[in-house]
Order: C-alpha cells, then structure tokens, then sequence
C-alpha cells in the first residue's frame, strides 16, 4: 500500500527567507556545499555519541562517511551520510519550520544587510539555515531520511515555491540522502556536476572535516593484456598493457585534525580555513590561540577569536562555539563548562583525552578535569587579550568589549585581570579608548577617586551638568555608556586602590558648602520642596554644579537615571524613586529669586520658575519633561521679556 503524500506551506518568515536566498546575488555560492556537508557530519557525529551508551544503534555500520554522487547528464547532485537520520515528525520540525526564532532574526539581518549593498555567506551558518542555502543551485531539492532501528523512512520534497511535500518510504540504510536537481549554471559560474568543482570545492572549505568526503572517481588506467602477461624476476607484470576505464571511490578531503599537529607544521592559511570550517564564518579570525597542556593531565586547544560579532550573539538562544573532543571523538559541541559566559565570543576545540567517552553535560560540570580546562583557558586567553597590540586589541574591543567586561561582573577570581582589559572612552580621551591602569596613572595630585558617570549618550555625558565641578579641578571622568557598565561598578568598588565615585550621584566633596550662605537660602529651598511636592526627596547646595542652575542626583546606593530606565525598558518596573534637586547658590538667578520670594512668595511667577528649574534638571541628565507645553510658554515668556529692542 502506498503512503500519502501530503503538501504543507512554508510559514511565512520561511517563504521570505528561500525568497531572500534564491533571489540575492550571493558571490560564493559554493557555500551550500559546505553547509550540507557540515550538517552530515553533525548527524554523525549525533549518532557516535548516542553510540557510546546505545551501541546497537550502529547496525552493523561502523565505516562512517560523506558520499558526493554528480550526475552530470541528469544534474543532479546528491550527498549522503550514514548519521542518525530523523524520523518524519523531526523532518517536520526540523526542514518544514527551521530555525524558528533565528529566522527571523536571520531575515532582519539579511534585510540590513541588502541597505548596505552586501549579504554576506557567513550569514547562512550562523543562523542555522544552511539546508536552504541549497536552493541558491537547485530548482528542486529532495531528502530521504531514516533513523536507526526504524523501518520507515521519510521523503521530503520541494522546489522552494511555497510549499513543501512530506511521505513515508523505504531506505535500505540509515542516515541521510539529499538530491539536488541543479539549476543550469550562467555565464562564469561553477557547475556542480563537474568532479573538478567539487573536488576544489571540498578542498577549500571542507578539507578538516573528520570523516571521509568520497566520490566515485573515473579515470584511466593501464591494464596488462592477460594474453601478453609476463612477469620479470620479481614476479611483477610486463608486457603489453590495455588502456581501461575504472571507476574507484576517492577521499577528497585530509580529515586532519589540525589541533592535533605540532604548531611548527601548521600554515596561516590552514589555521583560517578550519576556523571557517568549525565557525561557518567567513570573515577571517582575528587571533588563534594554539596549546598543548602536558602533566598529570593532557589536553589540547585550538581557539579563535573572531574579527566580527557573529549577527546573533546577544540573542538569547547564542551557543557557545567551543567543541569537546577525546583522542579525536567529538563528544559534544556548545560546550559551555569549557569557558564562561563573558568568552562566550570565542570559538574552537578542546581534545581531552582522559575523558570518558559516554560522559554527560550533567556530569561535566562536576569534572574536576573539565574544571582544571576551564581554569587554564581563561587565564591563557586574558593572557593573549593583555598581549595583543593596541589597534588590534581595538578592534577586539569595538566588537566584544561589551561581553568580555561581564567578566568582571561575574568571574571574582579574575575580575583584575579583566578589569586592566577594560576600556573607556573619558572626557580627556578625545573619543580614544583607555585603560583604568591609564586613568590612574594620569590622576592629578589630590584626587583620590575614579570618578566615573553612566549613560547611553557620550556626547549627553561628557556635557552632564554634573560633572562642572570636575572639570573645573582638571579632573578626568569615565563615560561609561555600555548597559552592562552599571554592574561593573557595582562588582568593582575600587581599582589599584582607587575607589569608583558617581560624578551624578551623592556629594563629590570637592570642597566646603558655604553654610552661612545655604542658611540665608534655606527658606526659599524650602518653599521649592514644597512645590514640587513628590517629584523630588530634597533640595540643597549643589556640590557638581559650576555654570549650571540646576541639576538632579541620588544618595550613592541610589541606583542610577541610566539604571532606572534599563530595568523598565525590559520589564522590571521600579517603584518612583524621588531625586535630590542640587541648585548652584552662585548663579545671579538665585539671588533673583531669593528677592523675589521675599517680596511675593505668591507671585505665580516665582513658581513658573521652580518647575523650570526642574525641567532644566530633568533636561541636562537626558530626560523628557513631564509637561513640554508649560516647559515652552516659560521658555518663551522669559525671551520675550529679555529681549530688549
């Protein structure tokens, strides 16, 4: 009886992304080449780890491998693998609704990308949808699959114009098999059916795959005539011999496991292209780092930091990039007890080989040698970071500095080696990035504190009323407009001595309130508190202000503005926290004021002016004010009044 065929739409975001794929002008094509091999090699090895606690699931077939069949008269391409198939509701899960959430976010990208004039190749591995990258060749593209111990398998069919068929059939073996029924090649572009391209194709981007990449090979040999058979002293054949045609089945790639030579022997060029192999990134990376460790234990490592932010990275659902071999048997893959979250940017492969085969994620984390890895790879790579070269570490920095300072945050053991890698852009720096250990050393004599202020805006910052009095003592101030700022200080008190001070928050005592003056204030700051009611927790003299009239500050365990809207903006709303209103004594206005409130306290004038000051307040930290009409009509009576014709 034969099964039903069923014909299924693609979801929308997966139409728009075959669309986005089939119709862009992609200039490495060959990548989906590479994508179909990589997901081969994952299926097996998904089967050779399942293998170690199940191993019957082997059937019998231990001779793992990739196989490339080219049919150029009917073009078609096909790769197979003999990894651990999917049953038809995975086939389902996994090719009718890819990527889920990552397609969308693959599709914003690649929507960013087009603006700017370019999709890159790397694109299609990070997001996770490389099967699809098939369509760029073919017109139609069709997979049969089947698991171990099933006796079903299952075709799915498609020639990515919307829809999609799916039915049960037959495979002799496991595994996997995908057939695509190629697109005519245009003007300078490859032809996949062509041994040659394939074989240049594998060499190039798929050379360090571990299994076997083999193709049927027809080439001519010469054969003896059985006839004119003679053999010479040494019992070999002479004679005549016959020209032959003989197909045999040839590796194409050298499934060298790079991290397992001596460094000595390996190529710059062979180090990039097996991070492009491991990192489905395209872009070239910007260090390695190589390392044998011998001693009671031994354990080798091949890592790399890459030259961009993969596009997904600060998604929720980012894996880690590090890879867990033993003796060469991959054993998992995102393994993120390798290497803590902060260097979750670092990517490469880990070979132990005194693990246990059939260990566990569960188990890994309480490895005494897996803790013994992780201890030894934060402190080489801290150590490659400190030893970069300055525009190098830049360029690190400009695409990870983020990430890596969470370190200091989280990692207590390392927070000063990670704390001498931050950098900081200040109001001396001229928009250069500097270190702590910089800004220490450039301290004026006196100034006991690293006075630092948090915000998302640098320009905003580095003209924060707050900082005036700073500025006026010569003193250099961190502007620190990364979210993740605000828990560095928090984890970092002091740096070599120096403890880090708030320029927006408590007093900066900088010097002595005048308190004979405060005191002759102290009425009208008084009648201010009470008009303004809840919007503020007190008025005072303000120890920040220079120029400024008004600027707003918090008690030192006060979190931040900044902090305060990162918390609300994703959600964790906090109760109204009441500011304290900081007024400079010293400016002409106040003594204005001072008259006017003795004369008439009732003049409504007097409070048009105490709410201005607030809205001047909540206008110079980045704030909106809570009443832009009332805050215009002062503005404009003010002018109006001032200008004298």
């Amino acid at each position: 009886m034969e099964s039903k065929i069923e014909t299924h739409h693609f979801k929308t975001e997966i139409q728009q992304l075959l669309n986005l794929i089939i119709n862009s002008l992609y200039s490495d094509k060959e990548i989906f080449l590479r994508e179909l091999i990589s997901n081969a090699s994952d299926a097996i090895d998904r089967l050779r780890f399942k293998a170690q606690t199940d191993p019957e699931i082997l059937e019998g077939d231990t001779e793992f491998k990739i196989k490339l069949t080219p049919d150029p008269k009917n073009r078609t391409l096909t790769i197979s693998d003999n990894g651990i198939g999917m049953t038809y509701n995975e086939v389902m899960e996994n090719i009718g609704t890819i990527a889920k959430s990552g397609t969308v976010a693959f599709l914003k990208a690649a929507e960013q990308s087009k603006r700017s004039g370019s999709i890159t190749p790397e694109m299609i591995g990070q997001f996770g949808v490389g099967f699809y990258s098939s369509f760029m060749v073919a017109d139609k593209v069709t997979l049969v699959t089947r698991p171990p111990g099933s006796e079903k398998a299952t075709k799915w069919e498609s020639s990515g114009d919307g829809s999609y068929t799916i039915e049960e059939t037959t495979k002799p073996t496991r595994g996997t098999t995908i057939t695509l029924h190629l697109k005519r090649p245009g003007r300078g572009e490859q032809d996949f059916t062509d041994q040659w391209v394939i074989r240049s194709t594998v060499k190039q981007h798929s050379d360090f795959v571990r299994y076997p990449i083999v193709m049927d090979i027809e080439r001519e040999e010469l054969i003896p005539k059985k006839e004119d058979l003679i053999l010479d002293k040494d019992g070999r054949p002479i004679g005549k011999k016959t020209r032959k045609e003989v197909v045999r089945e040839e590796t194409l790639n050298s499934m060298k496991a790079i991290w397992a030579k001596d460094k000595k022997e390996i190529s710059d060029q062979e180090y990039e292209e097996f991070y492009k192999h491991l990192s489905h990134n395209w872009n070239p990376p910007l260090e390695h780092l190589h390392i044998k460790f011998e001693g009671t234990t031994e354990y080798t490592a091949l890592l790399y930091i890459p030259s961009k932010m993969p596009l997904d990275m600060l998604m929720p659902e980012y894996k880690h990039g590090v890879q867990l071999y033993c003796r060469r048997v991959f054993i998992m893959d995102n393994c993120e007890d390798l290497l803590p979250d902060y260097l979750r940017f670092i990517e490469g492969v880990v070979d132990a080989p005194d693990l246990k085969l059939n260990i566990s994620r569960e188990i890994l984390q309480k490895d005494p040698l897996i803790r013994n890895i992780r201890r030894n790879l934060i402190k080489k790579v801290l150590e490659l970071l400190s030893n970069m070269g300055v525009d190098k570490y830049e360029k690190f920095y400009n695409e990870f500095g983020r990430i890596l300072k969470l370190g200091i945050h989280i990692d207590l053991e390392n927070q000063d080696k990670i704390a001498d890698l931050a950098r900081y852009r200040t109001t001396k720096s001229n928009g250069r990035l500097i270190s702590l250990k910089e800004y220490v050393d450039n301290m004026k004599e006196g100034q006991d504190a690293i006075y630092y202020i948090t915000g998302e805006d640098l320009s905003l910052l580095s003209n924060s009323p707050s900082l005036e009095r700073l500025k006026e003592r010569d003193y250099e101030v961190l502007l620190m407009t990364d979210p993740i700022d605000e828990w560095v200080i928090q984890s970092l008190p002091k740096y070599k001595g120096k403890p880090l001070k708030s320029a927006e928050k408590g007093d900066l005592d900088l010097g002595k309130i005048d308190k004979d003056k405060e005191n002759k204030y102290l009425p009208l700051f008084n009648y201010i508190n009470a008009t303004l009611g809840f919007k503020i927790k007190e008025v005072k003299a303000s120890t920040h202000l220079k120029d400024s009239l008004a600027c707003l500050s918090g008690d030192r365990d006060d979190p931040s503005a900044y902090m305060r809207r990162i918390l609300n903006s994703s959600g964790q709303k906090l109760p109204e926290l009441r500011r304290v209103l900081e007024l400079n004594t010293d400016h002409p206005v106040f003594a204005k004021m001072k008259a006017l409130f003795e004369k008439d306290k009732d003049n409504p004038v007097l409070k048009d002016y105490i709410n201005l000051l607030f809205d001047i307040a909540v206008i110079g930290e980045g704030g909106k004010v809570e009443n832009p009409s009332r805050f215009s009509k002062v503005v404009g009576d003010l002018m109006s009044s001032a200008l004298e014709v």
